[in-house]
């Protein structure tokens, strides 16, 4: 039987399933593990939360800043079509691109693994260090093949129409937020007074914190560097909070409702972030947070708390948290890729709704590359790497506020963002200062990521270049006809 298609999104999600969406999104399982980093970096308790309240700031500011373009251009595709708007079309193909290729595709293959590798918490043969399939030039874990299948899955779920990965985002970001904020509240109520007066003694040292539990120290200049260092983990630990803006026209009322859970959604996450940190100050040494066994901090301080249940009742909330943020960026990056489709920018069958009124060919494509991330193995590395880029797109995309309000002074604006003209360049100059920091002290973090996106520009011409030829032979062929 043939599968008839539709031309329009249903608008189907709530303002509660939209604000569910971006804290869904955002809390993956960052929140769990990159503390550690941060506080080898930086070395102490305050500059810790520092950092966490950098990054806070940061996302808040650009969710409130997108408000203002969301309500301008309430349809699919979201930061993508901000871009076009704004610049031209190759800009938004780069995003686009980088988007495909790996800041959504990898990110959700990550997400997928750390789901498995908690789950093999639970469930031993399925832990990451075993052998499922050898094939002699490489192998591939148990843990890669259950994360295959969730991603599979999910998109399976996801294209039978947005009501079923609505039912799921919601209750299991409802979830994960309740036992994230159960966490932090009997963390708390299990303070180590010893603990926490020790960590916070001397909370203002900056400086390397080493095995041995001594504090180096750092020049004017690199210290600077070493908070940007820092700030990869919590800025990846905050992304995709713009995910909502994707399924825009999927959305009631979105001049209204994507702002509002925008700012709604990455309030509530930043809060629990900020808290959870103070948590783990309070139950850990700085040393046991820098130094947790595979980065596992959220694990170290559930065994503080609950003593050997806690390992069990973590791996549980991250494969909760861990299945709903991959439902998450499954549902919501499909629509990019019906955008670029649009365009003429992507596969034309991409750019096609299915019966359910989803874009299905686009889901799977995106399930194709992501299951391919996982058999790879290199998603970790690559999302160390998209930072970087991930905070230029965002630049780039707040600058366009400006661009778009001198372009079009008289354009519709039923939201305008907040704090105007000041919020939005505060954030544009800190995210150029972590970009250009990321740059000198940690090119590894940079390079990669950057050529991923410039390699998309002889790719967007070769594909004008094809549709230029396409439309060529098609008035030679009226004209012959003719």
């Amino acid at each position: 039987m043939i599968e008839k298609e539709t031309t329009q999104f249903k608008p189907s999600l709530k303002l509660m399933d939209a604000t569910m969406l971006v804290a869904g999104s955002m809390i993956g399982s960052g929140i769990f593990i990159v503390s550690a980093d941060i506080t080898r970096n930086v070395g102490s308790s305050g500059w810790l939360l520092v950092v966490w309240l950098i990054t806070g700031f940061m996302t808040l500011t650009a969710a409130l800043s997108y408000g203002e373009l969301s309500a301008m251009f309430p349809k699919a595709g979201g930061q993508y079509i901000y871009l076009k708007e704004a610049y031209n079309p190759l800009i938004s193909f780069l995003y686009g691109w980088s988007f495909f290729t790996v800041i959504q595709t990898a990110t959700i293959a990550a997400v997928g693994v750390a789901f498995a590798k908690f789950t093999a918490y639970l469930v031993p043969k399925l832990s990451e260090d075993l052998v499922a399939v050898d094939l002699g030039f490489f192998t591939i874990s148990p843990a890669q093949l259950l994360a295959i299948g969730v991603i599979i899955l999910l998109t399976y779920i996801n294209s039978r129409g947005v009501n079923g990965g609505k039912v799921i985002q919601t209750t299991f970001t409802v979830a994960k937020l309740l036992s994230l904020f159960g966490l932090i509240v009997f963390g708390l109520f299990f303070l180590d007074k010893g603990i926490w007066k020790s960590n916070w003694e001397n909370m203002w040292a900056l400086g390397p914190l080493s095995a041995d539990g001594n504090i180096g120290s750092y020049t004017t200049f690199a210290a600077f560097g070493a908070i940007a260092a820092a700030m990869v983990g919590s800025i990846f630990s905050s992304d995709s909070w713009h995910n909502v803006t994707f399924i825009a026209g999927e959305i009631k009322n979105p001049a209204r409702n994507i702002g509002l859970s925008l700012a709604l959604g990455t309030i509530i996450v930043t809060v629990l972030y900020i808290l959870a940190n103070v948590m783990y100050t309070g139950v850990l040494s700085l040393h046991d947070i820098a130094y947790a066994d595979k980065d596992r901090v959220a694990v170290s301080a559930a065994n503080h708390i609950f003593g050997t249940a806690g390992t069990f009742i973590i791996a549980i909330m991250i494969m909760v948290s861990t299945f709903g943020c991959n439902n998450g960026l499954i549902m919501a990056g499909a629509r990019v890729y019906y955008s670029m489709a649009k365009d003429g920018l992507f596969f034309k069958k991409v750019g096609t709704l299915n019966k359910n009124a989803v874009p299905g060919f686009g889901l799977w494509i995106q399930c194709i590359f992501a299951c391919l991330w996982c058999i790879s193995g290199k998603y970790g590395d690559l999302l160390d790497m998209i930072s970087f880029v991930v905070v230029m797109f965002y630049m780039l995309t707040i600058f366009g506020i400006y661009i778009l309000r001198r372009k079009r002074p008289h354009a519709d604006r039923p939201y305008k963002a907040f704090g105007y003209p000041v919020l939005p360049i505060i954030y544009i100059v800190m995210g150029l200062a972590f970009c250009i920091l990321l740059i000198i002290f940690k090119p590894k973090f940079t390079w990669p990521g950057l050529i991923i996106t410039l390699i998309g520009i002889p790719v967007y011409y070769l594909i004008k270049g094809n549709i230029a030829r396409q439309d060529l032979s098609v008035k030679d062929a009226v004209d012959t006809n003719g």
